[in-house]
């Protein structure tokens, strides 16, 4: 599912409902304008058991949307405000395509700088397995020539030269897995700034978007933490989760000591009182903008680094290949 996507759809509908349109006609108008995906179908069935009577509850049990969404959907009903909730909605999964296309942009260019430093060795490599090296072998071997220094280096090290292909490709091959697959995502890149503010930002979010709309604390912390166990977040929400269960009241106390959760998040949260929605809002607002800034700095620093890399890379290796020359260079020298 695309959140820009959903959050249009979610803006529309909301839209829809508040001219009057029944839930079940605004659905299927909707989907028809949609192009075919999941997405489409889960709406689609959704508006199909709305049509046959089924209660909006069970019908929203049987899809496969996001539980923070299915949540605020009967959260809605129950308050008369389902309009409402799906403006909330569609900020939510607005913001969080921000940040995530932001974040995708700064992994991608390493990922293509690898990949065509795998092709380079690679081919670096079949040149010198099947042309270069046994031609300069047999020519070698038939001199009694003392050979540079840089020769010898560069036969030893020659022998190996598929080494370089074999790092890199495992090297692509864990990157694109730890990027493209969320549970491996969500266990190792919250350890970079910019992927675990991030983190903090949504975890700051669905709260401010369930406390407003009247879901007790400790049921809320309990969602997120469903929403968020495929992260490091997820054990701080259990913990502030725990807590709350043993009657801490006050949430510097409820969220006093943390893996991911920074100090600055709590103390946020804790200055706005009893009013926490706020302060989740005002935290996800400071998180999502640091995030973005360090995505930034990081999308301006990741050229130069990877270029650097591909350089030395492709450098290395014609180095070595170059250093098969030296014996006839020193030859051509001594006759002239």
């Amino acid at each position: 599912m695309k959140n820009d996507e959903f959050a249009f759809f979610n803006q529309q509908l909301a839209a829809m409902l508040r001219d009057g349109i029944p839930l079940e006609g605004a659905l299927r108008r909707l989907c028809e304008e949609m192009r075919r995906g999941t997405l489409r179908d889960e709406l689609q069935a959704l508006e199909a058991g709305l049509a046959k009577g089924t209660p909006i509850a069970e019908a929203l049990k049987a899809r496969r949307l996001p539980e923070l969404y299915k949540r605020m959907i009967l959260v809605g009903v129950k308050s008369g405000d389902l309009p409402g909730a799906l403006t909330m909605l569609a900020d939510y999964f607005q913001r969080q395509n921000d940040v995530w296309t932001r974040l995708k942009s700064m992994m991608t260019y390493p990922l293509i700088v690898m990949f065509a430093a795998f092709l380079i060795s690679t081919l670096i490599a079949l040149l010198w397995t099947c042309v270069i090296g046994p031609s300069f072998r047999d020519v070698f071997s038939g001199m009694n020539i003392r050979l540079p220094a840089a020769t010898l280096f560069a036969f030893a090290t020659l022998r190996i030269i598929w080494v370089f292909p074999a790092v890199l490709g495992v090297l692509f091959l864990l990157a694109g897995f730890v990027v493209f697959q969320p549970a491996l995502r969500g266990k190792f890149l919250w350890r970079l700034p910019a992927f675990k503010e991030a983190t903090v930002s949504r975890v700051a979010s669905a709260l401010t978007l369930l406390l407003k709309n009247g879901v007790p604390l400790p049921e809320a912390v309990g969602l997120v933490e469903q929403l968020e166990n495929s992260t490091a977040a997820a054990a701080d929400l259990r913990q502030w989760r725990n807590r709350l269960a043993a009657g801490v009241a006050t949430f510097s106390e409820v969220a006093g000591t943390n893996r991911m959760i920074p100090p600055l998040f709590v103390w946020v949260v804790a200055s706005a009182g009893e009013n926490l929605a706020a302060g989740f809002n005002r935290a996800a607002e400071i998180y999502q903008a640091r995030a973005i800034y360090r995505t930034e700095v990081a999308l301006f620093s990741v050229l130069p680094v990877a270029s650097l890399f591909l350089g030395a890379i492709v450098i290395s290796q014609a180095f070595l290949v170059i250093s098969m020359f030296l014996p006839q260079i020193a030859m051509l020298s001594d006759l002239s």
